[in-house]
């Protein structure tokens, strides 16, 4: 086989497969952790990211339950309530549609995770139009960025004005194929971010903004903290679903949760 069909081959492994989480984010944009022999690397991982968990036959499952104290000694909250989901550390919540809606959900993505471009290429637009445009649901979207190149993209997308975040996280999305690739590149990604109006001076400047980056950590960490391990995974109304969601899960799951809070409320003296 030629080299260019061994990258491609591997490329597409990678997009086949469950996204899991690693390290933290570095001042340069890239994800910082053990080295690990690239041909060792689980599907859906980048050169560079360490697993954190594998499953008896050795391969990482991303959507699989974790035990109470993670791999490497970190705490996850079992059952964490409303207030620890809600928690948020010195960036902004990236929050869309009524700040009252009777139903909130929150969605963890890695910005070159192929379960996330599918969610919301097939699912998203179906769920704006019927739960966050009619005020039924409060969408909430973090970061959990896995490998060096999810890395840059999500400092990028940060560096987004907040009015253009979704467009942007849209655009990476829709275009995945197009940047994603085993080692970062820049230009692919300062491209797609230049479709919101970007310029590249403020592209490079994000990428030292060490306080965002911090940010970024303290959501992923935070996230990590809360039993997300992989994306996408979702909080919906407080629930703990792990698994790219279909319109009808979330129809199942939330028109329930839509109907008992709206009958609480009219039931409530004012």
């Amino acid at each position: 086989m030629t080299p260019g069909r061994v990258l491609v081959a591997l490329l597409l492994a990678a997009a086949l497969a469950g996204c899991g989480g690693a390290g933290p984010l570095s001042s340069s944009g890239l994800m910082t952790a053990d080295e690990v022999d690239p041909t060792k690397v689980p599907s859906g991982y980048l050169p560079g990211d360490k697993p954190p968990t594998k499953t008896a036959e050795g391969g990482f499952n991303p959507f699989e339950e974790q035990p109470a104290v993670a791999s490497g000694g970190r705490e996850v909250i079992e059952n964490p309530t409303p207030e620890d989901i809600a928690l948020t550390g010195a960036l902004p919540e990236m929050s869309f549609g009524r700040a009252d809606a009777p139903v909130i959900i929150v969605q963890y993505a890695s910005m070159t995770c192929p379960h996330c471009r599918n969610f919301h290429m097939k699912t998203f637009p179906a769920f704006k139009k019927e739960y966050i445009d009619t005020g039924k649901v409060r969408y909430i979207l973090r970061e959990f960025p896995i490998g060096k190149t999810s890395g840059a993209a999500t400092i990028a997308l940060r560096c987004a004005k907040p009015e253009k975040y979704l467009q942007l996280y849209g655009k990476f999305m829709e275009q995945q194929p197009n940047w994603v690739s085993l080692e970062v590149r820049l230009d692919p990604i300062y491209k797609v971010a230049s479709q919101v109006g970007m310029t590249r001076q403020q592209f490079d400047a994000c990428r030292e903004n060490q306080a965002m980056i911090d940010g970024l950590n303290w959501v992923k960490e935070r996230g990590r903290k809360l039993g997300v391990i992989g994306t996408p995974n979702f909080f919906v109304g407080g629930k703990l679903v792990k698994k790219e969601l279909s319109i009808e899960e979330i129809r199942a799951m939330v028109d329930p949760l839509v109907a008992a809070r709206t009958t609480a409320a009219a039931g409530t003296p004012h």
